[in-house]
C-alpha cells in the first residue's frame, strides 16, 4: 500500500488551499484510491492509495496544484481498512509523516519511506529510487505552463490530435509544438518509470514480513 500525505506550503501567506486539493483528488480518482483524501489536521491531506499509478496520478495533481510538500510511505497498513484514512494506521502510515516531514529539506518538496526494517528504512533501495524517478518528474512538472496542461489534459482524455486543434482553434502543428514544450511524451514516461519503481519498493517492503511468516 502507499499511503500519502501531503503538507500545504506557505498557508499562512497563501491560504486554505485544502478545500481545492481534496476536489482536485476527489473528482474522478482513479481505481488505485483505495480511501480517499481528507484533511488530517491543519493544512495537512492524507489518503490511501492501493497501487503505484495511483500514487504518481497523486503526486501529479498536487504539482499541477503547487505548494505542497509529500510525503509517501511504503508498506503494509493494519487490517480491515476503516472507513476514514483519518482512523486507518500502520507501519505505511508512520514511515509517510516521516517522508513528509523529510520533504522539507528535498528540492522537490517529496519524499519517498519504505517500511522496510522498522530502524533502517531510509536505506530501501527501491524507495530511494522511486523517490529520484519523482523528483525528476516533479522537476518537469514544475516547469509546465497552464496551457501545457491543458494540451497534456486532453491528449491524456483520448483526443486526436486534429480534435485538439479544433477545439483550441490551432493548427495540428501547433498542437504538437505545445505538447513537446509540456514534455508530455517525457512526463509519461517518468510516471511510468516512477509507477515501475514504487510497485518494487512495496515488494522489497512486503518481503521482509513474509520472509517471517
Amino acid at each position: 500500500m502507499f499511503v500519502l500525505t501531503a503538507d500545504q506550503k506557505r498557508s499562512t501567506q497563501s491560504g486554505d488551499r485544502v478545500p481545492a486539493a481534496l476536489q482536485a483528488l476527489g473528482t474522478d480518482p482513479p481505481e488505485g484510491v483505495r480511501l480517499p483524501f481528507e484533511r488530517t489536521v491543519g493544512d495537512e491531506i492524507q489518503g490511501l492509495l492501493s497501487t503505484p499509478d495511483a500514487a504518481v496520478w497523486a503526486v501529479t495533481e498536487l504539482v499541477r496544484l503547487g505548494d505542497w510538500r509529500i510525503g509517501i510511505g511504503v508498506g503494509p497498513v493494519e487490517q480491515p481498512l476503516p472507513d476514514s484514512t483519518r482512523a486507518a494506521s500502520g507501519p505505511a502510515f508512520v514511515v509517510a509523516r516521516d517522508a513528509v516531514t523529510a520533504a522539507h529539506t528535498s528540492p522537490a518538496d517529496l519524499r519517498v519511506r519504505s517500511a522496510v526494517g522498522a530502524r533502517d528504512y531510509p536505506s530501501a533501495n527501491r524507495a530511494r529510487a522511486a523517490e529520484s524517478a519523482l523528483w525528476l518528474l516533479v522537476a518537469l512538472l514544475r516547469r509546465r505552463t497552464p496551457e501545457g496542461w491543458e494540451i497534456v489534459q486532453m491528449a491524456g482524455s483520448g483526443l486526436s490530435g486534429r480534435e485538439m486543434a479544433a477545439r483550441l482553434d490551432i493548427s495540428p502543428s501547433a498542437v504538437s509544438q505545445r505538447l513537446a514544450r509540456a514534455g508530455a511524451h517525457e512526463g509519461r514516461r517518468g510516471a511510468e518509470l516512477a509507477a515501475l519503481l514504487l510497485a518494487e519498493a512495496e515488494t522489497e517492503a512486503q518481503a521482509p514480513s513474509e520472509a517471517g511468516a
